[in-house]
C-alpha cells in the first residue's frame, strides 16, 4: 500500500496545530485592520514628514503577516516530492529573511530621506481643510489618524507574542515586534506634528528619524537571526540573535548523554536537528527522551542523527 506524503504541520502536535490556525486567523485580522490604518492614513498625509515615514511603516507592516500566512499554507499543503525530499518546513524562515530584509532596506531609506530634509531645513506646512463650511487644521486631523493607527496594533501585538512562543515562530514574533513599533511610530508622529504646530520645523523630521531608526534597528536584528537560520547555524532565540536557552540546554544534555562526541545543532523552521559526531546510540533509541525541557516542547526536537566517525578529508600525501 503505497503511503500519502505527509505535510510538515501533519508531524506537529494537535494543541501546535491548533495555535497555527489560530495565529492565520489573527494575521487575517491584522491585515484587515492595518489596511484600514493605511487608508486613513493616507488620507491626511499632507506635507508632513512623520506622517509620510508612519503611513510607509503601516503600509510596510503588511509584510510579515502576508509572508506568514503564505507560509503556513505551505506547511499545511506543502507534502514531501522528489524534488522537495525535506518538505517546507524552512519556508517558514525563508519568509523570516524576506521580511527582515524589506524592514531594514526601508528603515535606511526613510532615515536617509529625514536626515537629508533636516541638512537642507525644508520647512514643512501643515494647513487646514474644509469640512462640513468649517476650516479645521489638518494637524488635527492627522493627530486622530494617528492615534487611531495606535490600537489595533497594540491590541494584536499583544495576542501574537504567546502564540509565536508556543509555535517557536520568529516570523509571528516579528509581526508583533512590528505591531509594538507601530503604536510607538503613532506617539512619535503625534509629538512630530504638535511641534509643528508650535512652529517648530525641526520637530517633524525629527520625529521621523526616529522612527526610522527603530525600524532599521529592527530590521539588522530580525537580518542577523533569520541569516543564522538559513546557513545552519545553531538556534537562536525569538526576540534576539542569541543563542536560544532551548538549544543550549539541549546541546548541554546531549553532551552529558554522549560523552566524547561533538555535538550540532540547527533551526529547520520551527524544529530543532541535532547530529552527534563520534559516536552510534545506544539500544533502544528514543527520540523523546533525549529532549530536556518541558513535555509538551519536545515536538521541537524533530531528529537526532550520528555520525560514528568524522571523515578524513585530507588528501593525499608526497
Amino acid at each position: 500500500m503505497t503511503v500519502a506524503p505527509q505535510t510538515h504541520a501533519d508531524n506537529l502536535p494537535p494543541d501546535v496545530r491548533a495555535t497555527l490556525k489560530r495565529a492565520e486567523r489573527l494575521e487575517w485580522w491584522n491585515i484587515f485592520w492595518t489596511i484600514t490604518i493605511v487608508i486613513v492614513m493616507g488620507l491626511v498625509l499632507g506635507q508632513s514628514q512623520t506622517m509620510k515615514t508612519a503611513w510607509i511603516e503601516d503600509t510596510l507592516g503588511l509584510v510579515p503577516p502576508i509572508a506568514f500566512l503564505i507560509a503556513a499554507r505551505m506547511e499545511r499543503r506543502g507534502k514531501s516530492s522528489r524534488k522537495f525530499p525535506f518538505g517546507f518546513e524552512r519556508v517558514n524562515g525563508l519568509g523570516f529573511f524576506l521580511a527582515a530584509v524589506a524592514l531594514a532596506a526601508t528603515g535606511a531609506l526613510l532615515l536617509w530621506d529625514s536626515a537629508m530634509t533636516l541638512i537642507a531645513a525644508e520647512h514643512a506646512t501643515v494647513g487646514s481643510v474644509r469640512i462640513f463650511g468649517h476650516y479645521i487644521w489638518l494637524g488635527w486631523l492627522m493627530i486622530a489618524a494617528q492615534v487611531y493607527a495606535m490600537i489595533p496594533p497594540m491590541i494584536i501585538g499583544r495576542k501574537e507574542l504567546p502564540l509565536a512562543e508556543k509555535l517557536a515562530d520568529k516570523l509571528l514574533h516579528t509581526d508583533a515586534l512590528m505591531n509594538k513599533a507601530n503604536w510607538m511610530t503613532g506617539a512619535a508622529g503625534v509629538a512630530g506634528i504638535i511641534g509643528l504646530g508650535l512652529g517648530w520645523w525641526w520637530a517633524d523630521s525629527l520625529a521621523a528619524a526616529f522612527i526610522s531608526f527603530d525600524i532599521l534597528h529592527d530590521g539588522f536584528k530580525a537580518i542577523r537571526s533569520s541569516t543564522a537560520e538559513l546557513v545552519d547555524g545553531t538556534p537562536r532565540a525569538l526576540a534576539s540573535a542569541e543563542i536560544a536557552e532551548e538549544a543550549e540546554a539541549l546541546e548541554a544534555a546531549l553532551q552529558g548523554r554522549y560523552p566524547g562526541a561533538t555535538v550540532k545543532l540547527r533551526e529547520t523552521g520551527r524544529l530543532i536537528r541535532a547530529e552527534i559526531h563520534g559516536c552510534l546510540p545506544g539500544e533502544p533509541f528514543d527520540l523523546d527522551g533525549h529532549w530536556p525541557g518541558k513535555e509538551e516542547r519536545n515536538w521541537r526536537l524533530a531528529q537526532i542523527a550520528f555520525v560514528p566517525a568524522q571523515r578524513d578529508h585530507e588528501g593525499p600525501t608526497g
